[in-house]
Protein backbone atom coordinates (compact mmCIF):
# COMPACT_ATOMS: atom_id res chain seq x y z
CA UNK A 1 0.00 0.00 0.00
CA UNK A 2 1.02 3.07 -0.86
CA UNK A 3 1.56 6.09 1.68
CA UNK A 4 0.96 8.81 -0.73
CA UNK A 5 -2.22 10.86 0.10
CA UNK A 6 -5.39 10.38 -1.79
CA UNK A 7 -7.72 12.92 -2.84
CA UNK A 8 -10.40 10.58 -0.96
CA UNK A 9 -12.86 8.89 -3.35
CA UNK A 10 -12.26 5.91 -5.19
CA UNK A 11 -14.19 5.04 -8.41
CA UNK A 12 -13.31 0.54 -9.47
CA UNK A 13 -11.29 0.21 -6.78
CA UNK A 14 -8.65 3.08 -7.96
CA UNK A 15 -7.88 6.17 -5.69
CA UNK A 16 -6.22 9.58 -6.94
CA UNK A 17 -3.31 10.41 -5.61
CA UNK A 18 -3.58 13.85 -3.89
CA UNK A 19 0.34 14.80 -6.14
CA UNK A 20 1.21 18.69 -6.02
CA UNK A 21 1.56 19.85 -9.35
CA UNK A 22 5.37 20.74 -10.20
CA UNK A 23 6.30 24.26 -9.95
CA UNK A 24 7.56 24.79 -13.56
CA UNK A 25 3.97 23.94 -14.71
CA UNK A 26 2.34 26.51 -11.97
CA UNK A 27 4.77 29.02 -13.32
CA UNK A 28 3.97 28.33 -16.71
CA UNK A 29 0.19 28.13 -16.04
CA UNK A 30 0.10 31.75 -14.27
CA UNK A 31 2.82 33.75 -17.00
CA UNK A 32 -0.03 32.33 -19.89
CA UNK A 33 -2.98 34.06 -17.61
CA UNK A 34 -0.76 37.36 -17.14
CA UNK A 35 0.16 37.03 -20.77
CA UNK A 36 -3.55 36.53 -21.52
CA UNK A 37 -4.63 39.17 -19.96
CA UNK A 38 -2.32 41.39 -21.31
CA UNK A 39 -2.96 40.89 -24.64
CA UNK A 40 -6.22 41.22 -24.00
CA UNK A 41 -5.68 44.54 -22.89
CA UNK A 42 -3.78 45.65 -25.38
CA UNK A 43 -5.76 44.55 -28.50
CA UNK A 44 -9.52 44.71 -27.48
CA UNK A 45 -10.10 47.31 -24.31
CA UNK A 46 -7.40 49.42 -25.16
CA UNK A 47 -7.00 48.74 -28.94
CA UNK A 48 -3.16 50.14 -28.93
CA UNK A 49 -2.38 47.76 -31.52
CA UNK A 50 -3.49 45.73 -34.64
CA UNK A 51 -5.31 42.39 -33.80
CA UNK A 52 -3.54 39.68 -36.00
CA UNK A 53 -6.65 39.50 -38.30
CA UNK A 54 -6.14 43.01 -39.49
CA UNK A 55 -2.48 42.89 -39.17
CA UNK A 56 -2.56 40.03 -42.27
CA UNK A 57 -5.31 42.27 -43.85
CA UNK A 58 -3.04 45.43 -43.68
CA UNK A 59 0.20 43.35 -44.93
CA UNK A 60 -1.72 42.06 -47.96
CA UNK A 61 -3.03 45.71 -48.65
CA UNK A 62 1.02 46.38 -48.20
CA UNK A 63 2.05 43.61 -50.60
CA UNK A 64 -0.81 44.19 -53.54
CA UNK A 65 0.25 48.40 -53.44
CA UNK A 66 4.24 47.68 -53.91
CA UNK A 67 3.05 44.88 -56.76
CA UNK A 68 0.51 47.75 -58.10
CA UNK A 69 3.40 50.21 -58.13
CA UNK A 70 6.39 47.48 -59.62
CA UNK A 71 3.22 46.91 -62.65
CA UNK A 72 2.99 50.36 -63.29
CA UNK A 73 6.94 50.86 -63.61
CA UNK A 74 6.84 47.72 -65.75
CA UNK A 75 4.85 47.42 -69.47
CA UNK A 76 2.64 44.75 -69.64
CA UNK A 77 4.25 41.58 -71.25
CA UNK A 78 3.76 37.40 -71.10
CA UNK A 79 6.11 36.77 -68.54
CA UNK A 80 4.58 39.57 -65.98
CA UNK A 81 1.15 37.93 -66.34
CA UNK A 82 2.12 34.65 -66.09
CA UNK A 83 3.95 35.41 -62.56
CA UNK A 84 0.59 37.23 -61.93
CA UNK A 85 -0.94 33.85 -62.59
CA UNK A 86 1.11 32.26 -59.96
CA UNK A 87 0.20 35.29 -56.74
CA UNK A 88 -2.52 33.68 -54.80
CA UNK A 89 -3.94 36.94 -53.62
CA UNK A 90 -3.77 38.62 -56.66
CA UNK A 91 -5.97 35.38 -58.17
CA UNK A 92 -8.32 35.19 -55.26
CA UNK A 93 -9.47 38.86 -56.23
CA UNK A 94 -9.24 38.07 -60.33
CA UNK A 95 -11.90 35.00 -59.16
CA UNK A 96 -13.76 36.87 -57.18
CA UNK A 97 -14.02 39.54 -60.86
CA UNK A 98 -14.63 36.52 -63.10
CA UNK A 99 -17.47 34.96 -60.54
CA UNK A 100 -19.16 38.53 -60.64
CA UNK A 101 -22.96 37.17 -62.19
CA UNK A 102 -22.49 40.84 -63.99
CA UNK A 103 -19.34 40.43 -65.72
CA UNK A 104 -17.21 37.60 -66.88
CA UNK A 105 -19.57 34.84 -65.37
CA UNK A 106 -22.71 36.14 -67.11
CA UNK A 107 -21.00 34.34 -70.90
CA UNK A 108 -18.50 31.97 -69.18
CA UNK A 109 -19.79 30.61 -66.00
CA UNK A 110 -18.11 30.93 -62.41
CA UNK A 111 -15.74 28.46 -63.00
CA UNK A 112 -14.84 29.61 -66.52
CA UNK A 113 -16.47 26.31 -68.63
CA UNK A 114 -18.09 28.30 -70.53
CA UNK A 115 -22.22 29.13 -71.42
CA UNK A 116 -22.46 32.12 -73.94
CA UNK A 117 -18.63 32.19 -74.21
CA UNK A 118 -16.41 29.90 -74.56
CA UNK A 119 -14.78 27.69 -72.56
CA UNK A 120 -11.60 29.25 -70.55
CA UNK A 121 -10.43 25.89 -69.15
CA UNK A 122 -9.82 23.88 -72.41
CA UNK A 123 -6.84 24.38 -74.66
CA UNK A 124 -8.88 25.53 -77.62
CA UNK A 125 -8.65 29.39 -78.39
CA UNK A 126 -10.26 31.69 -80.57
CA UNK A 127 -8.55 35.21 -80.29
CA UNK A 128 -5.52 33.11 -78.70
CA UNK A 129 -4.41 31.77 -75.28
CA UNK A 130 -1.12 33.11 -74.67
CA UNK A 131 -0.82 35.55 -71.92
CA UNK A 132 -0.97 38.64 -73.67
CA UNK A 133 -3.81 37.44 -75.82
CA UNK A 134 -6.03 37.26 -73.01
CA UNK A 135 -5.06 40.41 -71.48
CA UNK A 136 -5.78 42.23 -74.99
CA UNK A 137 -8.70 40.51 -74.90
CA UNK A 138 -10.10 41.42 -72.06
CA UNK A 139 -8.86 44.89 -72.37
CA UNK A 140 -10.08 45.72 -75.50
CA UNK A 141 -12.91 43.52 -76.24
CA UNK A 142 -13.76 41.07 -79.12
CA UNK A 143 -16.45 42.56 -82.12
CA UNK A 144 -18.13 39.66 -84.45
CA UNK A 145 -16.66 39.07 -87.47
CA UNK A 146 -19.15 36.78 -89.21
CA UNK A 147 -16.60 36.88 -92.41
CA UNK A 148 -13.87 35.05 -89.98
CA UNK A 149 -16.32 32.46 -88.49
CA UNK A 150 -16.17 35.07 -85.04
CA UNK A 151 -20.13 34.72 -84.62
CA UNK A 152 -19.85 36.24 -81.04
CA UNK A 153 -18.05 38.92 -79.47
CA UNK A 154 -17.00 40.05 -75.99
CA UNK A 155 -17.31 43.56 -74.37
CA UNK A 156 -14.42 45.75 -73.50
CA UNK A 157 -13.29 46.09 -69.80
CA UNK A 158 -10.96 48.70 -70.63
CA UNK A 159 -13.40 50.98 -68.57
CA UNK A 160 -12.73 49.43 -65.21
CA UNK A 161 -9.05 50.03 -65.17
CA UNK A 162 -5.68 48.33 -66.08
CA UNK A 163 -5.84 46.74 -62.14
CA UNK A 164 -9.07 44.92 -62.72
CA UNK A 165 -8.32 43.80 -66.33
CA UNK A 166 -4.99 42.37 -64.79
CA UNK A 167 -6.81 40.46 -61.95
CA UNK A 168 -9.21 38.65 -64.42
CA UNK A 169 -6.06 37.50 -66.65
CA UNK A 170 -4.51 36.12 -63.85
CA UNK A 171 -7.47 34.27 -62.78
CA UNK A 172 -8.12 32.83 -66.43
CA UNK A 173 -4.41 32.00 -66.99
CA UNK A 174 -4.60 29.81 -63.56
CA UNK A 175 -7.77 28.12 -64.69
CA UNK A 176 -6.51 27.29 -68.12
CA UNK A 177 -5.81 23.52 -69.52
CA UNK A 178 -8.15 22.90 -66.24
CA UNK A 179 -10.44 21.24 -68.92
CA UNK A 180 -13.61 21.39 -67.18
CA UNK A 181 -16.45 19.73 -68.67
CA UNK A 182 -18.58 22.77 -70.42
CA UNK A 183 -19.44 24.11 -73.62
CA UNK A 184 -18.05 22.71 -76.43
CA UNK A 185 -15.42 24.63 -78.49
CA UNK A 186 -16.12 27.08 -81.33
CA UNK A 187 -15.63 25.98 -84.68
CA UNK A 188 -12.94 28.23 -85.32
CA UNK A 189 -11.06 27.74 -81.75
CA UNK A 190 -7.09 26.69 -82.27
CA UNK A 191 -5.10 24.57 -80.44
CA UNK A 192 -2.97 26.54 -78.74
CA UNK A 193 0.23 26.21 -79.86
Amino acid sequence: MSTIPTRGHTFDGIAEFDNRLPNWWLWSFYLAVVFSIGYWIHFHAIGLGDNPGEAYVVEQQQAAARMEAALAANPVSDDMLLKLSREPAFVAEGRKIFEDQTKCALCHKADGSGLVGPNLTDDKWIYGGKPMDVYTTILKGRQQDLAKGFQGGMQSFEQNGQQFVLRATAYVLSIKNTNLKGKEPEPNAKAEQ
